[in-house]
C-alpha cells in the first residue's frame, strides 16, 4: 500500500505513532523518478517507451507513472475536447489512442498548465493502465499496475497454528503455514493443501497481483452440500520474489474466520 494508503505517511488517515508533523494540504502529492525502464504496447504497436518517468503518489491514490510527453509515440495520438478539474493537479488535457483499427478514447491525460504546487507535472502526460495491451517493467510483462519502491511483500515459514472455519467448523488446519506479510494489508496465511479438510473445485475466477503473479481460485464444498464460492485462491507460478507460496492455498470471505495461535 506504500505511502498513500492503509496507515502510509501520506494516507488520508496517516499514524499517530510519529514524532513528527507533516503541514500541508489534507491531499499529498509526491512525485519521484521511476528507476526502470517502462514500454506499453497497444495493438503490437510500443506506444509509450521511456526511461524517464516519474511515479506520482497521491494521497489514497495507487501510484501513477507519468512520461515526458515526447516518450509517448506522437503518430497515434490525437488530441480530443475532453477534460477534468483536479483542484490538486489543475486542468487536464486528453488525447486518443489510434493504432490501425483501433481507438481508445482519451487514454491519455496531462496538465499543460498545472496548478503551482505542481510545476514539475508540466510536460508530462500519463496513460491508463487498462487502454494499453501489455506493459513492460524493463524486459517483463507486468500486470495491474508497476510496483511501488514503498510496497514489501515477505513470506516466512512459522509454527503458528493457523485454522480455518466456516461457523465454527475447521475447513482447513495447519501447524506448517507460510505467514505473507504485504505492506499495509493484513497478514495472509498460506497453507499446504493437504491442510484442506473438505472437497475443492477449481474456479473460473483468476486475479492479478505485480507482486505475487496471477492467482487461480476455488470453491470449497462443506459435508452438508454448501459451496464457499472461491473461498481459496493460490500462486500456481509466483513471481521470484512470492516464490514460497507456490501451490498453497490462502483463505478469505465473509463466511470463514482465519484464526492463528503461536505455535
Amino acid at each position: 500500500m506504500g505511502l498513500t494508503r492503509a496507515d502510509g505517511p501520506l494516507a488520508p488517515n496517516p499514524p499517530h505513532t510519529v514524532n513528527y508533523r507533516l503541514d500541508g494540504p489534507a491531499h499529498k502529492l509526491f512525485a519521484q523518478p521511476f528507476p526502470r525502464r517502462v514500454r506499453a504496447e497497444l495493438g503490437g504497436r510500443t506506444i509509450l517507451d521511456t526511461t524517464a518517468g516519474v511515479l506520482v503518489h497521491e494521497t489514497a491514490l495507487l501510484p501513477v507513472l507519468y512520461v515526458p510527453f515526447e516518450d509517448l509515440d506522437a503518430d497515434v495520438l490525437v488530441p480530443t475536447d475532453h477534460s477534468t478539474h483536479c483542484p490538486f493537479k489543475g486542468d487536464a488535457s486528453y488525447h486518443s489512442l489510434v493504432v490501425g483499427d483501433r481507438t481508445v478514447e482519451n487514454a491519455v491525460w496531462s496538465y499543460p498548465e498545472p496548478k503551482p504546487e505542481a510545476p514539475w507535472l508540466k510536460g508530462y502526460a500519463a496513460l491508463y493502465w487498462s487502454a494499453a495491451d501489455a506493459w513492460y517493467d524493463e524486459d517483463e510483462e507486468v500486470f495491474a499496475h508497476l510496483t511501488d519502491p514503498y510496497t514489501r511483500v515477505d513470506v516466512r515459514p512459522t509454527s503458528r497454528h493457523v485454522e480455518v472455519r466456516h461457523r465454527g467448523e475447521v475447513i482447513a488446519s495447519s501447524d506448517a503455514p507460510f505467514v505473507l506479510s504485504e505492506t499495509g494489508l493484513p497478514n495472509r496465511w498460506y497453507l499446504p493443501r493437504d491442510a484442506v479438510r473438505v472437497p475443492l473445485r477449481a474456479s473460473e475466477t483468476r486475479s492479478r497481483c505485480p507482486y505475487k503473479g496471477e492467482a487461480r481460485y476455488w470453491t470449497a464444498t462443506l459435508p452438508d452440500g454448501t459451496e464457499l464460492a472461491d473461498v481459496a485462491w493460490e500462486y500456481p507460478d509466483p513471481l521470484p520474489e512470492s516464490a514460497r507460496i507456490a501451490g498453497l492455498l490462502s483463505f478469505w470471505g465473509d463466511d470463514v474466520e482465519v484464526v492463528e495461535q503461536r505455535g
